[in-house]
């Protein structure tokens, strides 16, 4: 298979790839900035980590069989799929009218969700060579500070000023320009072959996240049901020998092991799948922090978490000067410090304090994110050849969304379990996030309770992030020019110009 990558259609490919990487990532931010107020208005405290668990576990669960269906049948398919799942899941969650209609349609979205991140970024590792990744990785990482920005901001104001469902249906409009986009500009020549696809591996992947998801989310319960977290988490153990089997034996595996014992890819993949975690622990209860145990709007709140990802474009846009001046390994390691140096001020939250201080930490975390994510994808997009940069790339997704959905998961299974040993119930949390910002602050003891259970997610924030720097110490040295090329001119189609 081949991609146009010529002078003209080049630029509008690229606009194509940075709106698919636009709605997977204003998804996160925007969500969580409204999820107050939604857990107002729909009750289900106790499933607030199930929101962004089930998104997470079901891109988890597809992210690596998409990478390996664009492998097949081209990238402009799979990615158009996706970018179809997501708007379909987005409009039917502003219909939602329970908590547990809005996880099933949030299922719909993570579906989505698992073409569009790992089969753009594979379109962007097409088109350009590793030294043109790195120039270009400001772009991409532009886009994660701009949603980063648009995306708690846009839920703050509408939170305020309109209904909620406006949250999830605010992308749809990016959703259709970006399938126009991709139609128009990006051409592929797609070698005719038979497929084939590993159904059974891509159905074990699938058990297996779901089941151990569903075990961290029951521990968590406020009243655990013991039989269905023995029932998940034998079925998690049998899975992993299968799909070990599967893998090994099928013709065409869905995960290819064998990349995964490549160092670089490895330890690359470790320190992402950390990193996620500390990501959406931060990006799920900082807001809940801001708006309930500090008492301030959630506009406020939205501009707090918008600081870890203005950081991230930052250091992208550093990061190749730092490269060619340190190397890749250097970066790395810098982002897990940074990472570090922004989980400690968690530890020291108090309700009285400045929410400057939220924010500061926040863009401590986004300068580690950014020079980690940064180094990660151009060292793992570059150690394969093009016929297992679809596969490769999606190792890299699925590292960090697993990382997002066990973030998601445990945390909020740490925060629930704190608030039923203080006989704190799901609907006295409701009603606290639902008059956040409001004239009389609720009873003291709901505020301390949940200062309390927050405080204990952060500690294990904290632990994760240490954990992100010493995966961080075992990235491999590597430069870029030992790293494999982007296409070349014999897969460019015949009516291709020379590349930029």
């Amino acid at each position: 298979m081949s991609v146009a990558a010529d002078k003209v259609h080049r630029p509008y490919v690229l606009i194509c790839v940075m709106l698919a990487v636009f709605l997977a990532s204003i998804e996160v931010t925007i969500v969580a900035t409204a999820m107050p107020q939604i857990v107002a208005e729909l009750g289900g405290f106790d499933l607030y980590g199930w929101v962004f668990a089930a998104v997470l576990l079901a891109q988890a669960a597809t992210t690596v069989i998409f990478g390996k269906l664009s492998d097949i049948y081209g990238r402009k398919p799979i990615l158009i799929i996706g970018v179809v799942f997501f708007l379909v899941g987005s409009l039917l969650c502003g219909f939602a009218w329970s908590m547990p209609a809005l996880i099933l349609f949030r299922i719909v979205q993570g579906i989505g969700m698992g073409s569009l991140q790992p089969v753009s970024m594979t379109v962007f590792g097409d088109l350009y060579t590793p030294e043109e990744r790195v120039r270009m990785q400001g772009y991409l990482a532009a886009v994660w500070g701009v949603s980063a920005v648009v995306g708690p901001l846009a839920g703050g104001l509408i939170v305020q000023h309109m209904t909620w469902p406006f949250v999830f249906w605010l992308p749809i409009p990016v959703g259709i320009a970006t399938i126009i986009g991709l139609q128009l500009y990006l051409h592929e020549n797609v070698e005719e072959k038979k497929p084939a696809i590993d159904y059974a591996g891509a159905g074990l992947v699938t058990i297996a996240v779901v089941s151990l998801l569903m075990v961290l989310t029951l521990v968590g319960q406020p009243t655990p049901n013991t039989g269905a977290i023995a029932l998940s988490g034998a079925v998690f153990v049998l899975s992993l020998p299968l799909l070990w089997w599967q893998e090994r034996r099928a013709p065409d595996p869905v995960i290819a092991f064998d990349l995964w014992t490549h160092r670089a890819i490895a330890s690359g993949n470790t320190a992402t799948l950390f990193a996620g975690m500390v990501f959406m622990g931060a990006t799920t209860f900082l807001p809940v922090y801001v708006q309930a145990v500090m008492w301030r709007s959630p506009l406020v709140a939205g501009v707090a978490v918008t600081m870890i990802a203005v950081g991230w474009p930052i250091a992208a846009v550093v990061c190749p000067r730092l490269y060619k001046r340190q190397g890749m390994r250097f970066t790395a390691r810098m982002g897990g410090f940074l990472i570090v140096a922004g989980a400690v001020p968690f530890l020291f939250l108090r309700p009285e304090m400045s929410p400057l201080y939220v924010a500061a930490a926040s863009t401590l975390i986004g300068f580690g994110l950014g020079f980690l994510m940064s180094t990660v994808t151009v060292l793992v997009q570059g150690s394969v050849k093009w016929a297992q940069r679809g596969s490769a790339t999606a190792s890299i997704v699925f590292a960090r969304t697993l990382g997002n959905a066990l973030g998601a998961a445990v945390l909020g299974s740490i925060v629930n379990v704190t608030l039923a040993t203080q006989s704190v119930s799901p609907e006295e949390i409701r009603g606290l996030l639902g008059h956040a910002a409001a004239a009389a602050p609720p009873p003291l003891h709901l505020r301390a309770a949940l200062d309390h259970g927050l405080h204990l997610a952060f500690w294990g924030i904290f632990t994760v992030a240490i954990a992100t720097l010493i995966a961080a110490f075992a990235v491999p040295t590597r430069e870029l020019h030992e790293l494999s090329g982007g296409i070349s001119k014999q897969r460019l189609q015949p009516q291709s110009k020379e590349p930029e």
